[in-house]
């Protein structure tokens, strides 16, 4: 079978393929619900669901491309921000097929991860795939939280515009303090936050904790998952429920 990932390469696979490789957290754990048997290997950073029992592959940003072509799997599953081009380029040019997902709003993560998924588990949606288009569909809180959202420190990066982190707060009714500035992970002070109701704190990539990031600002703050936040699969059926708490710390 041939498709077109979502950057239009094509891409050409057996109906279904029984050997997934997987490069991107959210994706190995959304195909390890759907069809799990087809998972052969992930990355180190693909800790979810607990307990996965697949060859690891080193990371996003480093796979293990030798072994990976050494696995023949019928699919390699990558993703535009979180992996290298070079590595993709490595894996095609050995005959490996790779599928590129590019991931920025909620909207696109779950029309992408249907396309994927039909095409590794061909038949009905699966049913937290459905429940996750039902429960991002609701409206948004008329609330409109003004929010500030660090992912990194030395220096410090925020959320921008552009970004699967941002839809998912827009989609809440809160309000990016950074999403006009440049870039889609713009650098900027915690000063520059002084204007936010809230800020919130993930727990990655940077490992946020009370200890480690509220004092460089004057506003309240609020722990939440890195998970809620920028993952697509599985996790976004209860994220919008757990980010909506957070918010109305406000």
């Amino acid at each position: 079978m041939r498709a077109a990932d979502d950057l239009g390469h094509p891409v050409a696979v057996p109906t279904p393929p029984r050997r997934v490789v997987c490069l991107v957290p959210s994706l190995t754990e959304a195909i390890a619900h759907t069809a799990p048997e087809a998972l052969i290997g992930a990355t180190e950073w693909c800790a979810h669901p607990p307990g996965l029992d697949v060859e690891r592959l080193r990371g996003t940003k480093n796979p293990h491309v030798r072994r990976i072509v050494e696995l023949a799997p019928d699919l390699v599953v990558a993703n535009r921000e979180e992996n290298r081009e070079r590595h993709v380029r490595f894996l095609r040019e050995a005959g490996v097929p790779v599928w590129v997902t590019d991931i920025r709003t909620v909207g696109g993560a779950l029309d992408s991860m249907g396309r994927l998924l039909a095409l590794i588990a061909p038949g009905s949606e699966p049913a937290w795939l459905t429940e996750a288009r039902a429960v991002w569909a609701a409206p948004p809180s008329a609330e409109r939280p003004r929010v500030a959202v660090p992912i990194w420190r030395d220096p410090w990066m925020f959320v921008g515009a552009d970004t699967f982190a941002h839809d998912v707060l827009t989609r809440l009714g809160a309000v990016n303090v950074f999403a006009d500035l440049p870039g889609r992970y713009p650098e900027a002070d915690p000063d520059e936050a002084a204007d936010a109701d809230l800020v919130l704190l993930p727990d990655e990539p940077y490992v946020f904790t009370p200890d480690d990031g509220p004092e460089a600002f004057d506003v309240p703050w609020a722990p939440v998952s890195g998970r809620d936040l920028t993952w697509y699969g599985p996790s976004l059926v209860e994220a919008r429920q757990r980010l909506a708490l957070a918010l109305r710390r406000a």
